[in-house]
């Protein structure tokens, strides 16, 4: 498929016709760069979503943390059902850089924890790229990191056929050289298996099994299996299987990038000897031969990363590739595709700062002898080479910041939410008592109390994490339900407090930073933003406009600032918002429009993860009883037949191993549509199972 088609229940409404079409205007004359200044709740995404139907390009869409990104992509896989919609963040659960502390001696050697679910998305994500032209990825800013060259995985790929010639051991060749691995055991992402005539793969970006069956020297059959109930999904005539690594290189690239890195090694020792570093020049002598017999004998090696440089066959100081560089481009070499950067008051600056903060650490490294100086090459895109690669692009957000708002050939605003909702009321009071004026604290708590009474609930904001367990202690003392939420809490744990807020369990949730975005709260009827004129981050212009934005979901909603004088923060923000709300009121009042507050269910994912790890991980009897009766549907009679001569033990052990693969296809599955939560909640149980078989 080639066009675009969006699918959704609603048409454009409110603001979103006029964005819409005023942004595909900006992109027919060519601009390379626009702002789409949305507020809270008036459907930034939809609106993103028809300009990308409309544009009928490969869009690249960047957000500044794997979560809003996983949000971002469900949602345009539901907009897009028919397309390639992909996520490609991170591979690292866990991630540790390699790193040098001269004041201590202190070497760190890199640490990471892999995620090969997210490993392979990030494999769909290139592929889909490289095969078709109706794509949408998902990222975060490791979009900018060196990711290996696009023109070495397309031409390293295998493309298998029935009938081709082939021996199997050639076959099997091919599949080592671009780096699967073999095994006899169950088959994971990127391995395969030789059985007989069989050889068995399992496709990195892929959850099914491909066997081809070779026969008289060449490809008889070519099947795709599930690999879980063994079932036929289809058997196609040909199939292309992608490198199971992004960096890699052919054996003439490879050995002219050895003969480089044996002389770039060659000028460093020199270089060492000469400042009289000998231990220096015995460590890059150490890890750089080691390496080297690495890349010579199975073509890679841990870190092979930091020898892009030569691998790609670069020059010193050259950007790298990365996954930029797999979407279209035209002759002249200039982007075809669009670039949308959501929240880019947050993620600009995230892609700006990358390359500073990569540069120290490796600058570093090459001085106390544990990288080469061309591991410097491996970084990620300095901002103005990563705007050159981008070509055209709309940057989102409620509260744009200077850059988008300097750059920008046009802003299009989005004020008039599709609900009729308007911004909230401003009220300013002051902090310090003031005669029959009690201060900020116990006036904060009269207001509370009178919108609870109403069946409203109420946040408050601070400045710091002991003020809001301070305030939320006090609070509960003059009998108001009352909890607190900062960094220090557990990301569970914040959900929790989270849907027992919505659900009315407390009324009054106080907190610092992390209420000023994501926070989708339509009960909400009061926000008191505490010490409002104390200049900074927590109350910049930006934040108190995203705090104001969280009381803009319900009709009553509105917002008391407390302070003793008016900083410019404060008054930017409140004549922005009573900006919005004059614009907001008109056009209800011309078109007719009565708001009203947003009707959203609350769903407890807390409830889900608690109820399945009550069952399938901490109960013991219902973990057995959900596995035998599991397995007596998932087995069939041959197996049947099979336990039937196997001791209680054994018997045990085969059933726990069929129901570890369900669990894993199901796992597997849950990944694939980004629901990471019970994707974590199978995963546990794996492991919960494969300890019982151990006992």
């Amino acid at each position: 498929m080639g066009v675009f088609k969006l699918q959704s229940d609603w048409a454009p409404a409110g603001d979103q016709p006029k964005a819409i079409e005023q942004l595909m205007t900006g992109l027919g004359k060519g601009m390379q760069k626009q702002t789409l200044l949305g507020v809270t709740g008036s459907g930034k995404t939809f609106t993103i979503a028809n300009v990308i139907a409309q544009y009928n390009k490969p869009t690249l869409i960047i957000a500044h943390n794997k979560t809003l990104a996983a949000q971002l992509a469900q949602e345009y896989r539901e907009f897009f059902p028919d397309h390639a919609v992909h996520y490609f963040v991170s591979y690292y659960d866990y991630y540790q850089p390699e790193a040098y502390m001269p004041v201590t001696d202190t070497y760190i050697e890199k640490d990471a924890q892999i995620n090969k679910e997210i490993d392979r998305l990030r494999h769909a994500s290139t592929q889909a790229l490289l095969t078709r032209k109706d794509v949408i990825i998902v990222a975060s800013v490791s979009c900018i990191y060196g990711l290996g060259s696009p023109e070495e995985y397309r031409e390293e790929n295998l493309e298998l056929s029935v009938g081709m010639k082939m021996a199997r051991n050639d076959l099997l060749s091919n599949l080592i050289s671009i780096h699967f691995t073999r095994t006899n055991a169950d088959l994971e992402s990127g391995q395969f298996r030789a059985i007989g005539s069989k050889v068995e793969i399992v496709p990195v970006s892929e959850t099914f099994m491909l066997s081809i069956e070779m026969l008289g020297g060449q490809i008889s059959k070519i099947l795709k299996i599930d690999p879980v109930s063994s079932q036929i999904l289809e058997e196609p005539e040909s199939i292309f299987i992608f490198p199971a690594k992004h960096f890699l290189t052919n054996k003439s690239k490879k050995e002219k990038a050895m003969k480089a890195i044996k002389a770039e090694l060659a000028a460093q020792l020199k270089h060492f000897e000469k400042e009289g570093k000998l231990l220096e020049a015995e460590r890059i002598k150490r890890r750089t031969t080691y390496d080297l017999a690495m890349i010579k004998e199975i073509g890679y090696c841990s870190g092979i990363e930091n020898y892009s440089r030569h691998l790609s066959g670069k020059k010193a100081g050259d950007p790298p590739e990365t996954l930029l560089s797999y979407f279209p481009h035209k002759a002249n070499g200039k982007a075809d595709f669009l670039t949308v950067i959501d929240e880019s008051h947050v993620t600009v600056p995230q892609l700006g700062g990358m390359y500073a903060g990569d540069a120290s650490r490796k600058k570093t490294l090459v001085e106390f002898g544990f990288r080469l100086p061309s591991a410097q090459d491996n970084r990620p895109l300095k901002f103005p080479e990563f705007e050159e690669r981008i070509g055209q692009v709309i940057y989102t957000s409620a509260t744009p910041g200077d850059f988008e708002r300097e750059k920008s050939e046009q802003v299009v605003e989005q004020i008039i939410r599709p609900t009729g909702l308007i911004d909230p009321v401003i009220d300013l009071k002051p902090i310090i008592p003031k005669g029959e004026y009690p201060g900020q604290v116990q006036d904060f708590i009269s207001e509370a109390e009178k919108t609870i009474k109403g069946g409203g609930r109420v946040i408050a904001t601070t400045l710091t994490k002991k003020m809001a367990e301070d305030l939320a202690a006090y609070l509960k003392e003059r009998k108001i339900k009352s909890e607190y939420l900062h960094s220090d809490i557990k990301t569970i744990d914040r959900i929790k407090i989270l849907t027992s807020f919505r659900k009315g369990e407390f009324d009054c949730l106080v907190g610092v930073n992390l209420l000023r975005e994501g926070l989708d709260l339509p009960e909400l009827e009061l926000i008191g933003v505490l010490d409002a004129d104390k200049e900074g981050f927590l109350r910049s212009e930006t934040s108190l406009i995203q705090t104001i934005g969280r009381a803009a979901r319900n009709v009553l909603g509105r917002v008391i600032l407390y302070a003793d004088q008016m900083t410019g923060s404060m008054e930017r923000a409140v004549g922005e918002t009573n900006r919005r709300r004059e614009i907001q009121i008109a056009f209800n009042k011309k078109n007719g429009i009565t708001p009203k507050t947003i009707k959203k269910q609350i769903k407890d994912i807390t409830q889900q993860l608690e109820s399945e790890h009550a069952k399938a991980v901490n109960s013991e009897l219902a973990l057995d009883v959900q596995i035998f009766e599991r397995a007596s549907k998932a087995l069939n009679k041959k197996e049947e037949k099979k336990l039937s001569r196997l001791s209680d033990e054994e018997r045990k052990n085969v059933v726990y191993e069929k129901i570890i693969k369900l669990k894993e296809k199901e796992m597997n599955r849950a990944v694939k549509e980004l629901d990471f939560e019970t994707a974590a909640i199978l995963r546990d149980e794996i492991m919960v199972l494969k300890q019982k078989m151990e006992k």
